[in-house]
């Protein structure tokens, strides 16, 4: 064949793809099942005013398919991305998750990172009328967002509910995760930037366990980690057992909870907290019961601490942690784990045991999913028929943990990551009066992780409030503070 005719073969063959491809689209089967109600990818276009000027930024509300081996679509993941006009490709890129498991993203969404926040009127705890505002601190200022709500969550759906349980796992959720991102940065073109991972309570151990699977089977090494009131050691979570260990890592939460309710809080007095719960106390706990003026000493500090009265703390042998919430702000009121430091009336005063709804998790914070869905539709363009799911109670109950969720443990996933990528950085933070995931169990792993590995590349940072310290507005504006530290000292910009 001669060069011209070669040249014009080839010419003819690049002019028809996009007929092609256009085609191929047009003929693109109509969505069936619950995906009928799950919107196209919406983009829009939005500006927002932080501190130090307007950000230009586009915001993407849509869905990544995930297919079985055999090609067949199984399950759509939701996501809301946000991205920095003229940030350019080498921008940080941040995904973020919450936990539950079983929790959406609207938390950290609209909690701290995203540029839209929801407030809870004039003390922070109104859920019956709350307002979406501008958010001033929000991280897109240093690093672009992805929001992601994992299967069964928010938008996210699988095909049906047998297919759904699949991903109900520790290492299924982590896989389809790990694949999501992948999809992610391949679509936009983001390979080269530096990958982060953000996530709440469980979700900071979902981190830890996504950026194992983006390593080890997508080929992509996170640059961080930041772990958000997490659960990273199962066996310091609350529960019945009498665990020494445990019980002296949650007392400073437990403390820092009274100094709240009695309006004495100061980091000074949180830190004698924390030499007590580790030395007298646990020695005492961890020993035989103390006696005679001993046992009277070592009753009245711990009371002294926690609020219980000391008669209380005796019977327990001081174990108070399954008596706190009921006891400690005294007759006919009640604490929420996530945040004890204000107590709320008790709905079941007569009652021995705890049996109250959770004055956080149950009351004002479930405003999050309606608010996120109400501005998707209208502010983002996302309109879809199908509810928000904020908090899905059976993702929870079928979660397979693998083993026991007493077992569950992501330090060994930490160490493992710090150790192959010289670059990977750690920070972890916490709310004072979170005794849910208290602050002490994250330090202790920190504490325990090799020096060469945690040196220079981890911190622990604490702020006022609970589970949630970011409904408050000036520990929300400390993390971001310390978020854009994080990401500067690591390099990027």
């Amino acid at each position: 064949m001669r060069p011209f005719a070669v040249i014009f073969s080839l010419f003819m063959a690049l002019a028809i793809l996009p007929a092609v491809a256009q085609d191929s689209e047009q003929r693109r089967p109509e969505p069936t099942g619950i995906f009928r109600l799950i919107p196209e990818d919406a983009t829009t276009d939005h500006v927002l005013r932080t501190r130090e000027g307007e950000l230009p930024y586009t915001a993407t509300a849509g869905t990544l398919d995930l297919f079985n081996p055999s090609g067949t679509l199984n399950a759509k993941i939701f996501y809301t991305a946000y991205v920095a006009k003229n940030g350019g490709k080498n921008r940080p890129l941040t995904f973020a998750f919450n936990g539950g498991p079983g929790a959406a993203s609207a938390y950290l969404h609209l909690g701290i990172l995203g540029p839209r926040i929801l407030k809870f009127g004039a003390d922070g705890t109104d859920g019956t009328q709350p307002e979406l505002v501008d958010n001033p601190d929000s991280w897109l200022a240093f690093t672009d967002l992805v929001m992601v709500d994992p299967i069964g969550t928010g938008w996210s759906r699988a095909t049906d509910e047998d297919t759904a349980r699949r991903y109900y796992g520790v290492n299924a959720d982590a896989e389809s995760l790990a694949k999501a991102i992948a999809l992610y940065t391949q679509k936009n073109d983001r390979l080269s930037s530096p990958i982060y991972l953000a996530g709440e309570s469980y979700g900071g151990f979902r981190a830890a366990k996504v950026a194992g699977a983006l390593k080890e089977n997508q080929g992509i090494l996170a640059s961080g980690l930041v772990m958000i009131s997490p659960m990273i050691d199962g066996r310091f979570l609350p529960g019945d057992l009498i665990d020494p260990l445990k019980a002296a890592l949650q007392l400073p939460s437990l403390a820092a909870a009274e100094l709240e309710r009695q309006g004495r809080f100061t980091p000074e007095a949180v830190r004698e907290a924390e030499r007590f719960a580790m030395t007298d106390y646990l020695v005492s706990v961890a020993g035989a019961a103390p006696e005679g003026a001993q046992a009277k000493d070592i009753y009245a500090r711990i009371a002294a601490l926690t609020g219980l009265p000391v008669d209380v703390v005796a019977e327990s042998r001081g174990f108070v942690s399954e008596l706190y919430t009921k006891r400690a702000a005294g007759p006919g009121q009640v604490v929420s784990p996530y945040d004890a430091g204000h107590a709320a009336p008790d709905a079941y005063p007569e009652a021995t045991a705890d049996h109250n709804d959770d004055t956080v998790l149950d009351g004002f914070t479930r405003a999050y999913g309606p608010a996120f869905a109400s501005y998707a539709r209208h502010e983002l363009g996302f309109a879809s028929d199908m509810t928000y799911t904020l908090l899905n109670t059976e993702v929870n109950r079928r979660w397979d943990w693998d083993g026991s969720r007493s077992q569950a443990d992501a330090s060994g996933d930490l160490r493992d990551l710090l150790s192959v990528i010289p670059s990977f950085r750690v920070a972890i933070m916490h709310g004072y009066s979170d005794i849910l995931t208290p602050y002490g169990a994250s330090r202790f792993v920190l504490d325990h992780l090799p020096t060469r590995l945690a040196e220079g590349r981890t911190a622990l940072l604490l702020y006022r409030g609970g589970h949630m310290f970011y409904t408050r507005d000036d520990s929300r504006q400390e993390a971001a503070r310390d978020a854009r530290a994080f990401f500067t000292e690591a390099g990027v910009n």
